[in-house]
């Protein structure tokens, strides 16, 4: 069995059975995501505060990706042949940020503005050395289940 990895360390918590995104805090209350572990704050360089951002979100927008994007720097497992379109949104995490993601739903039937997205992580491909690369994505909360911010 090959290990399973994140596309990029300190995307995201992992293994989780409920990962979370990792964002990084400055003292002035400002979030920045992917994570890193300085910003400049009033002109002096500041170390950030990991924190973890809410699972959950409303879709802000959307749109769908019809075809494959260049390689690379892309490094998903399919090929021109097998491509498949998907959609990538943002997700407005309440009181965080506005997170670009892809959405585990492309039909955009399917898909609309203010619904309930929660984080997910998905198989994306294969590095370097076997290790099934993940990639967190933001799937729809199934209708009755917006409430339960399990």
């Amino acid at each position: 069995m090959t290990a399973q990895v994140p596309l990029a360390e300190g995307l995201f918590t992992w293994p989780a059975e409920r990962p979370a995104l990792i964002a990084g805090r400055s003292s002035d209350g400002k979030l920045v995501f992917p994570y890193r572990t300085h910003r400049l704050v009033g002109g002096v360089r500041e170390e950030l505060e990991q924190v973890e951002l809410p699972r959950r979100g409303r879709l802000w927008t959307f749109t769908t990706q019809r075809f494959r994007p260049p390689a690379p720097p892309y490094t998903g497992d399919d090929t021109p042949e097998t491509f498949q379109p998907f959609a990538v949104g943002y997700v407005e995490l309440e009181g965080a940020l506005r997170i670009e993601a892809r959405l585990t739903e492309a039909d955009p039937e399917k898909l609309f503005i203010g619904q309930e997205m929660e984080l997910v992580v998905e198989p994306f491909g294969v590095d370097a050395d076997g290790n099934q690369t993940l990639l967190y994505a933001f799937a729809p909360v199934p209708e009755g289940d917006e409430d339960d911010q399990r």
